[in-house]
């Protein structure tokens, strides 16, 4: 997306216009690709989920041993000082952290931190009403648990998607369906058990929001999930951030159930709907 110049970023300890935020060539980002990222939605002003982003993000640095130069405390002004520069009814906010300026392009310097805001386009009705196509592939991103941002196969993949009329990879290895390049992936068996693939997958904060539903008429769970079992699931959907529930309607040949998008898949996206409307509410002035 090209940058807006009426939008304002934080990069090197101050806020700056998107449109002059820059990072020299010499960055590990730039020449190795290191660095990881996080991305949460805003809503009317409220960052929805900010703590279980934020814990992930400090996560996933920790992973590639990149120390984030802000603390907590004021990574969170930050954020909320952006916010209330850029005035956005409904966007999204970027934390990048970046393996810093090199001096010989390998070893890492002192990370940059960048945080960006743009308008966000969520999924449509229309969109949500035809469901999504998938394809498979054996591949199992490197540490899992860090949202980095290598996403080499992913995007290599893209013209194979759009040559096969599909939206999005599913990842397995040899059969063991671990996740999406953007997306956490959950099958609905036809006892309508609901589950989602434990291992070599990257936390996701929905993924974790529909886990831990406190009223769900179905059960929810993580566990194994192989690729047989997925061709012959009742439903199937992918969540992320931007994607929230989006329904699978065909892998790869195969057809999923009626080929619609089915009844828990739709229950669990006004449940999660039901969630980001809670946490975009002003929190009440103290009594007093």
């Amino acid at each position: 997306m090209p940058a807006n110049s009426s939008l304002y970023a934080y990069l090197h300890g101050q806020f700056t216009p998107l449109d002059r935020a820059f990072l020299h060539v010499s960055d590990l980002a730039v020449q190795r690709g290191y660095g990881v990222f996080d991305f949460f939605k805003v809503h009317a002003g409220q960052p929805l989920f900010l703590e279980a982003y934020l814990d992930r993000f400090y996560r996933s640095a920790q992973l590639l041993e990149l120390a984030v130069p802000l603390a907590r405390p004021a990574l969170r002004a930050v954020i909320e000082e952006l916010i209330e520069r850029n005035r956005l009814p409904l966007s999204g906010v970027k934390l990048l952290l970046t393996g810093g300026y090199s001096a010989n392009g390998y070893e890492p310097g002192a990370p940059n931190l960048v945080v960006t805001e743009q308008p966000l386009a969520l999924p449509t009705p229309a969109q949500v009403a035809a469901g999504i196509r998938l394809i498979t592939y054996d591949y199992v991103r490197e540490l899992p648990a860090a949202k980095s941002i290598n996403y080499v196969t992913g995007i290599r993949l893209l013209q194979q998607l759009k040559a096969r009329g599909a939206g999005e990879v599913l990842y397995h290895h040899q059969g063991v369906i671990t996740e999406s390049p953007r997306a956490n992936f959950f099958i609905v068996k036809h006892d309508h058990t609901v589950v989602t693939p434990a291992t070599d997958v990257l936390a996701g904060i929905t993924r974790q929001n529909l886990l831990s539903l406190p009223e769900s008429p179905y059960r929810l769970t993580e566990g194994l999930v192989t690729l047989a079992e997925v061709y012959q699931a009742k439903e199937a959907f992918l969540t992320s951030t931007t994607k929230r529930v989006l329904p699978v309607v065909q892998i790869d040949d195969v057809v999923l159930g009626t080929g619609q998008p089915g009844p828990v898949t739709r229950a669990l996206l006004q449940a999660l709907l039901g969630l980001e409307a809670h946490q975009s509410r002003p929190a009440a002035a103290p009594v007093g």
